[in-house]
């Protein structure tokens, strides 16, 4: 494909974010979900939030990976996939395991801003590094 027609078929920036946010959307509703179902069955919150993030990141990926950035594959993308969702799924833990242990959050609001700080990390890296064409 050259640089043209990977221009006319990959949205912009703001479609990106766009269709990026909804597919968020649905995934966290995947996450969240299967947290609460999970913490609710007896498993400890850290175990919850790590099972339900790779649900949750699973199901964004899938979708980001051919709607939003119109990925095909190559250039290394799983190893990359990987490493950055290796690195968010700890952030993501981390900061949802504060926010309750820590600061005493309720869980929702420990989980909203799990979700915001490895949202915004996988944005970005999947825009600039992962997806770059």
């Amino acid at each position: 494909m050259t640089v043209a027609e990977t221009e006319a078929v990959r949205p912009g920036v703001l479609g990106q974010l766009i269709r990026f946010v909804g597919f968020g959307v649905l995934a966290a509703g995947v996450d969240f979900g299967t947290y609460s179902l999970f913490w609710t069955h007896g498993l400890a919150p850290y175990i919850a939030k790590g099972c339900s993030f790779i649900l949750g990141t699973t199901t964004a990926y899938l979708l980001n990976k051919r709607w939003t950035f119109n990925a095909r594959g190559g250039s290394g993308q799983a190893a990359k996939f990987a490493m950055l969702y290796t690195v968010t799924f700890f952030v993501n833990v981390g900061v949802n395991q504060l926010g309750l242990d820590v600061f005493g959050w309720p869980k929702l609001v420990s989980w909203v801003l799990a979700q915001g700080a490895a949202t915004i990390i996988n944005f970005v890296m999947l825009r600039t590094v992962v997806f770059r064409d």
